[in-house]
């Protein structure tokens, strides 16, 4: 099992850099097709369907959690019995889902029409149907794909994932070149998920041989599971609020090439949020056993600096060369169109960065089970979020939307849970800002150094824009080195360097012993 966990975790990796890499190759030429107005109907009704997607309630946490209790216990016959009401749930779950996708669908006409024409609306509509049920489908028979997670085959699950997420362009590219539009992408991507949840069913019953049992359901247990699951679900109904709402707003207010614009932005959020989480979830074990065995807070503390300063190493690098170079990048990568794309991104990035740095405070609360405060205060700041959004967006378009983001954002995400962590958790928060500041010295310069270097050469061709980036790239590492990094990070770098060139010497010797070989 050992093995499972650690290929599954290189294939997280994997999946991460295959997905990013997908969707920087797909989305310029999905946008060049499709044209302007019709992605961002597209991400328009994503949008809106996506709300549907959160009425899984959460319950795949759940699933995992009593699957590994009764598996522990080797008690076969209970854990049938509880497949079986979890399937009732996914299926009256995917039912509520699907009735929710109908009537949302349905009112599109009065939602939408100050900003869609006719035609608009219908293709809206059109797509939203498919969608919903592609989602309420995902929703009633995703109890399979969460068993295959619950028994730890993170290989074929990992596996699956990206075979998928690589069929999916390939199929639609001769499609999109052919003339069809945004909807027989969503055909193709209902389909393909329907085939993956057949082959989840085909593994659960004949590889892990699980058996359903439909019998009188427990009560107690029920309302265990659903007061296990409601914060989760909680949690799923913020996030949708916060990085969904903006795309219907402008679909309101402003219309398909506004959501188009902002999508694009947007997006570069997930990669940043990819990166920090690839950091941050290593950590949730061992964080667990710091709680379990009564770590003090100075050690906690320590840990949550030692982190953020690895990640604000990684992300303010990430963040003042999308600074520097974002604009050019955009300019080549979707054109100069989408100009206000990259005030969006940098709007919404800059807050974010703060909160991605702190990722770790989340799994802190999460193994002192101390979210409910979190929780409430991101309920209370996403509904802010939709009220500032809605007056800014009618007055600066987008590029507002993503201000009352960033204003939520700032105000719940930063400073109310640094607080929190501070007073209640007692984070030495201080501290942490101030290994910050004093780190942030190399940022500022290589701002400085990437502008300049913007003045003297100016990237029309993706060559010139590399080449800045390698220069940029070592000017940073060098700054940071020498005014920001600490004998343990200097240490942790030296390691993975020297790593890398073992595998690659490895690698090469292999060859050469092949090659004499032959």
């Amino acid at each position: 099992m050992k093995s499972q966990i650690k290929a599954g975790a290189i294939l997280s990796y994997a999946a991460l850099v295959i997905n990013s890499s997908i969707s920087l190759l797909y989305t310029p030429i999905m946008l060049k097709l499709l044209g302007q107005s019709e992605y961002g109907l597209y991400s328009l009704a994503t949008s809106v369907a996506g709300y549907v997607g959160v009425l899984n309630f959460g319950l795949g946490n759940a699933v995992i959690r009593y699957t590994a209790k009764y598996r522990a216990l080797k008690d076969e016959e209970n854990c049938s019995r509880l497949y079986g009401m979890f399937s009732i749930m996914y299926g009256v779950l995917g039912g509520i889902a699907l009735i929710t996708g109908i009537i949302l669908t349905l009112t599109a006409d009065s939602i939408f029409s100050s900003s869609l024409n006719v035609d608009e609306i219908n293709k809206l509509k059109t797509l939203m149907v498919i969608m919903v049920i592609n989602i309420s489908i995902g929703i009633g028979f995703g109890f399979f794909s969460v068993v295959v997670l619950a028994y730890e085959r993170f290989i074929f699950q990992k596996i699956l994932g990206i075979i998928g997420a690589i069929v999916v362009p390939l199929i639609m590219l001769p499609l999109l070149i052919k003339g069809y539009g945004s909807v027989s992408i969503a055909i193709v991507t209902t389909s393909i998920n329907f085939i993956i949840i057949a082959i989840n069913m085909y593994y659960c019953f004949k590889v892990l041989r699980i058996k359903i049992v439909f019998k009188k359901i427990e009560i107690g247990l029920l309302k265990e599971i659903l007061g296990f699951s409601s914060l989760i679900f909680l949690n799923l109904i913020i996030d949708k609020i916060y990085w969904s709402t903006d795309q219907v707003i402008l679909g309101i207010y402003s219309g398909a090439a506004a959501i188009s614009i902002y999508t694009i932005g947007a997006s570069f959020t997930g990669y940043f949020s990819g990166l920090a989480a690839a950091i941050s979830n290593v950590f949730l074990s061992r964080i667990t056993g710091m709680v379990t065995k009564k770590a003090s807070d100075k050690e906690i503390s320590d840990l949550f600096i030692k982190i953020g300063r690895i990640q604000y190493i990684i992300l303010s690098f990430v963040l003042s060369g999308f600074i520097v170079f974002g604009q050019e990048f955009i300019h080549l990568w979707v054109g100069k169109e989408y100009n206000e794309a990259f005030i969006i991104a940098i709007i919404i990035l800059v807050p974010m960065i703060v909160s991605l740095v702190q990722s770790i405070g989340g799994i802190i609360l999460q193994a002192k089970n101390m979210q409910g405060f979190k929780s409430i205060t991101y309920v209370v700041t996403s509904f802010v979020n939709v009220v500032i959004s809605i007056i800014f967006v009618q007055w600066w378009g987008a590029i507002g939307s993503a201000l009352g983001t960033a204003v939520a954002f700032t105000i719940g995400n930063i400073i109310i849970m640094n607080i929190y962590y501070w007073k209640k958790i007692n984070i030495d928060i201080p501290r942490f800002w101030t290994n910050i500041t004093c780190m942030s010295l190399a940022f500022g310069a290589s701002l400085v150094f990437g502008m300049t270097l913007n003045r003297w050469i100016l990237a029309d061709k993706w060559q010139e824009l590399f080449v800045k980036i390698i220069l940029f790239s070592i000017v940073y590492i060098c700054l940071m080195w020498v005014t920001g990094m600490n004998k343990y990070e200097k240490d942790t770098f030296r390691q993975v360097i020297q790593n890398i060139l073992y595998r690659f010497k490895r690698k090469k010797v292999i060859q050469d012993t092949s090659s004499n070989t032959d």
